[in-house]
């Protein structure tokens, strides 16, 4: 986090809730006739957009206005667990083999 962001946040966020990973949602304290209210999150640790979950994601980008509840939206059965996006870094994961290929053709 920024000084700026920090700053902003302290001078003009108004908190409306946290995720299970501590991430916390913020959304801007004055309201103006006509337009929507700028929304964001504060990152616990790695700024990685991955880590917000689905229900959070579609209220930071105004699909819905309906503020999750503590703890997550009810899950359905047949819903997987939320887990964030870990990039593959080995050189065996999945397009390891073109990569050699490539360094090999230089």
């Amino acid at each position: 986090m920024t000084l700026g962001t920090w700053l902003f946040t302290k001078m003009r966020g108004e908190r409306v809730g946290t995720d299970a990973e501590g991430n916390l949602y913020y959304q801007d304290k004055r309201v103006i006739a006509g337009r929507r209210r700028k929304r964001w999150v504060m990152y616990n640790g790695v700024v990685e957009a991955s880590r917000v979950p689905p229900e959070w994601d579609g209220w930071l980008h105004y699909t819905t206005d309906v503020v999750p509840p503590a703890g997550g939206a009810p899950r359905k059965t047949w819903q997987k667990d939320h887990h964030r996006h870990r990039p593959c870094l080995s050189s065996a994961g999945p397009h390891a083999r073109h990569r050699r290929q490539a360094q090999a053709a230089l």
